[in-house]
This record gives C-alpha cells, sequence and structure tokens, in this order.
C-alpha cells in the first residue's frame, strides 16, 4: 500500500520556556537576523531550508514546563566540524558533549537555553 505520508521532515518542534531568549539563542546558531520585535507568543518559526524549519514553542501558559530529554533532539549539519566547534566556544555556546570523530562522521552538542541537546554533525 503507498503512503499518504510524504517522506520529508517538515519542522521539528523544540519546546522552550522563554521564547524570544530560545529564539536569539537560535538564530545566533544558525546565522540570522535576530529581531525581538518579531517574536510573538506562543510560537515562532525558524526556516533552515526549503522543507525544514524548527518550531520554538512555548506553549499557551505564561511559563511552559518540561523535563528535557538526556539525548540529542535533532542534528544540524556542518562541514567543518571543527570551526563550527570553534564558532560554539567563541559564542560562549555551553557544551554538552566535545567532539567525537568518527573520520566520516563528527560531532559535538550544545545545550539550549532550556538545557534541550542540539548535536552540530557532519556525514
Amino acid at each position: 500500500m503507498r503512503s499518504p505520508v510524504i517522506n520529508q521532515v517538515n519542522t521539528i518542534f523544540v519546546h522552550v520556556s522563554d521564547l524570544e531568549k530560545s529564539v536569539e539563542w537560535y538564530c545566533k546558531l544558525l546565522g540570522k537576523k535576530f529581531d525581538p520585535n518579531q517574536v510573538k507568543k506562543p510560537v515562532f518559526n525558524i526556516s533552515l531550508n526549503e522543507y525544514t524549519g524548527i518550531t520554538l514553542d512555548a506553549g499557551q501558559v505564561e511559563t511552559k514546563k518540561f523535563t528535557p530529554l538526556p539525548y540529542a533532539l535533532f542534528n544540524l549539519h556542518t562541514n567543518d566540524i571543527n570551526e563550527s566547534f570553534k564558532f560554539a566556544k567563541e559564542s560562549n555556546f555551553k557544551i554538552a558533549q566535545e567532539i567525537i570523530d568518527f573520520g566520516d562522521l563528527a560531532f559535538f552538542n550544545l545545550y539550549d537555553p532550556d538545557k534541550n541537546i542540539i548535536m552540530i554533525c557532519t556525514g
């Protein structure tokens, strides 16, 4: 049977407690312009490419409470793991795990403002 589900990721939802702080963090990580006037609760969408985006979701209540997962939610691609790691350190991002290099695949992990783990990965 042919599935009606399209074979692509559309949006990655990331649950956050402080929408503006998280938008600023993700914009800095992704090299996007941050404009606090564009941030309107409860969600903010960040385009990544022609298909996929990240939706930061602060929920309908004043302060969203949740427990971050102990593993990476998703990964973002890089062609240069060392340059990306240097950028992360110089940007004062909190490193969750230093570079692990398997030759054809390398990665490191960051904590976002809510301690969600985001992987930066080659391969």
